[in-house]
């Protein structure tokens, strides 16, 4: 499927471990820097690309894949192939074997991600050490007490992060 260039196609994981392909508004922009060793890729923000991650606007085209079925609207954040690597087996196939989701309850706790890894001297190995494996618990949560009221919180939460990521300026 050819995609204009505002959209950026990411290769997830979903139920069962099958592949496909997330949308996203294009947020962020690749340059490319000389150094001594060759070139770098240097990543920045468009110039609407900060506003669109503060709010969560980014995500609007996953819509997409709500209606292809790829995902539910309330599930674990589908995930790249690579973390899965991470989990231990009897968390990851838990995680797999529901549908991801638009909504969980690991993006709503860690909805100022980006914030809070500002700063860490080794951003990766922090993610990967720390939030990753809270992320992989807070979907276990998810899926042992799914249900109606937890969703509704869930959707309820997610209202007031982006009212307030709208109009609260920090």
């Amino acid at each position: 499927m050819i995609l204009p260039n505002f959209i950026y196609r990411s290769e997830r994981i979903g139920k069962n471990g099958r592949p496909f392909s997330l949308y996203k508004f294009r947020t962020m922009k690749l340059n490319l820097m000389r150094s001594v060793t060759g070139f770098v890729a240097k990543e920045e923000y468009t110039r609407f690309g900060r506003f669109l991650r503060k709010t969560k606007i980014d995500e609007l085209p996953q819509l997409l894949n709500w209606l292809k079925g790829d995902v539910a609207f309330f599930g674990p954040r589908p995930d790249f192939l690579e973390s899965w690597d991470l989990a231990p087996r009897h968390v990851r196939d838990k995680i797999l074997s529901v549908k991801p989701g638009l909504l969980s309850v690991a993006s709503l706790y860690f909805h100022d991600e980006e914030k809070l890894l500002q700063g860490v001297e080794d951003r990766y190995r922090n993610y990967y050490t720390i939030v990753k494996p809270m992320k992989f618990h807070l979907d276990m949560f998810w899926i042992e007490h799914r249900g109606f009221l937890l969703n509704l919180a869930l959707f309820w939460i997610a209202l007031k992060i982006i009212i307030k990521s709208v109009f609260v300026h920090d």
